[in-house]
């Protein structure tokens, strides 16, 4: 945690929250996670979000990292590659309190199984409720995506308010202005009233675009896509004394290290008051 510039009447701690789309065991994964785990261990986040977390023989890489960095975590798996599971994690710096997860729209209609993971974290500060995702991939499924940001909504706005507002963390394969990112900040109808998230990006993001998919990785390259913003956290509407405000927001994890990019995904990482 840092120390925040101070303001009369708000709060002056932070909070790290960091998510990153892990690449599950593609490309030289062996590499690729020790680029990962010094990422993390140098970015020092208090909590992260990974998403195409892998599992294999019992032992998950969500295991393998929080025991680097002496973290608690949750993994639930989502699907199975082979034989090999495919999944989400948080780890935090402190406690796990509670976990809950549940299955989004779409498995019957596209093949791909996705979840949600909910963490009551205890930080020293009051509960943190954090709650991770990846949606469906294909850029024509956005009807798809909006169903499983509708069953997402409905899933945090069944969980105890804290005196904290819920971070939604996750890989959303979906640009800022797609309707289903649109019914997460706001700018739509809500899929649950009064629920609504800022966009750590956008609220205090600087320097670029905040492409977190971007043909300057060469994993991405070979997709011959068009660089896109799809990877966020998103923060519930600050509490009392300005809890979960935005404050910085960065992209992370966009470098080599040893000639390895750590994943096809850059990471962000936001800094919250706490």
């Amino acid at each position: 945690m840092t120390t925040a510039h101070p303001k009369k009447g708000t709060i002056e701690t932070r909070v790290k929250v960091l998510t990153w789309n892990v690449w599950w065991r593609f490309g030289p994964w062996e590499e690729r996670a020790e680029a990962i785990a010094s990422n993390l261990a140098a970015l020092d986040a208090d909590i992260i979000a990974l998403q195409e977390v892998w599992k294999h023989d019992g032992i998950s890489f969500a295991a393998k990292l929080a025991g680097k960095l002496g973290f608690h975590y949750v993994y639930e798996n989502c699907m199975d590659v082979g034989d090999t599971g495919f999944g989400n994690a948080i780890l935090s710096r402190w406690p796990i309190e509670t976990t809950d997860q549940i299955s989004l729209y779409g498995k019957e209609q596209t093949g791909e199984s996705r979840i949600a993971i909910y963490a009551e974290i205890d930080g020293p500060r009051g509960k943190i409720p954090l709650f991770v995702t990846h949606l469906n991939w294909k850029l024509d499924e956005s009807h798809i995506r909006q169903k499983q940001v509708a069953d997402l909504a409905r899933f945090i706005g069944s969980k105890p308010l804290t005196k904290f507002p819920p971070v939604l963390c996750g890989d959303f394969n979906a640009d800022p202005d797609s309707e289903e990112m649109r019914m997460l900040t706001g700018l739509t109808t809500a899929p649950v009233e009064g629920l609504v998230f800022h966009d750590a990006w956008g609220f205090a993001g600087a320097g670029s675009g905040g492409m977190t998919w971007d043909n300057s990785n060469p994993y991405v390259g070979m997709d011959f896509e068009p660089d896109r913003r799809i990877d966020y956290i998103l923060v519930g509407l600050p509490a009392a004394k300005g809890a979960g405000h935005i404050v910085e927001c960065a992209v992370v994890g966009n470098r080599p290290i040893n000639d390895i990019y750590p994943s096809d995904h850059f990471a962000i990482l936001a800094e919250l008051r706490y």
